[in-house]
Formats: C-alpha cells, structure tokens, sequence
C-alpha cells in the first residue's frame, strides 16, 4: 500500500480555501481516480513545533492506493483537469510525495 501526500507549503500570504478543498476538490480527485483510491484524508496546518511557530504547511492532501502503478494510472488521464483546479483554492505550488506505508 501507497501513500501520496500533496502539501502546500505555507507562507505569510499563502491563499488557500480549506472549505472549498475538503467540499469540491478533493471529492472531484475521488470520482475522477475511482476505485483505484483506497482512502483520503486532509490535515489543516495549526501550528509549528515550538511554541508560537507557524506550520510548515498550510494543509496536506493524503492519499492511498495498491501501488504506484495504480496510482499513475488513475491519475495520468486526470492530471490536467485536478491540476487545473489549484488555482481554485490555492496559490501555493504543492510538494507530492509517494511513500509506501509501512505501519
């Protein structure tokens, strides 16, 4: 099992609509990857590691898959039209990372 994470990183003027990620993008990405997404959840940047620090991410997009082939081939044919949808809700250019889930 797979892991792709999709981070925004933060900033003092960073744009980014949670409501509108949690309630249309991230339910677009599901039906446009369909069963070939196992599972998703959403983190929300609240705060750094030291008292008063600001996270290094304004919000995070996780989700899982079988593999890595999977996971290309559900998103290849849909990258143009999700990627299209960032400036919807962000200005921010996110980090992906693929991990394989261990634990």
């Amino acid at each position: 099992m797979i892991k792709v994470s999709v981070m925004y990183p933060n900033s003092s003027d960073v744009k980014f609509d949670i409501d509108y990620y949690c309630d249309t993008h991230m339910p677009m990405v599901a039906e446009l990857l369909g069963d070939a997404l196992k599972g998703s959840a959403v983190d929300y940047g609240m705060a750094g590691g030291a008292p008063g620090e600001a996270p290094a991410f304004v919000a995070m997009g996780h989700m899982t898959y079988e593999s890595v082939e999977a996971f290309q081939k559900a998103f290849g044919p849909n990258a143009k039209q999700i990627l299209s949808d960032l400036p919807n809700f962000t200005d921010a250019q996110p980090v992906i990372q693929i991990s394989e889930i261990k634990l």
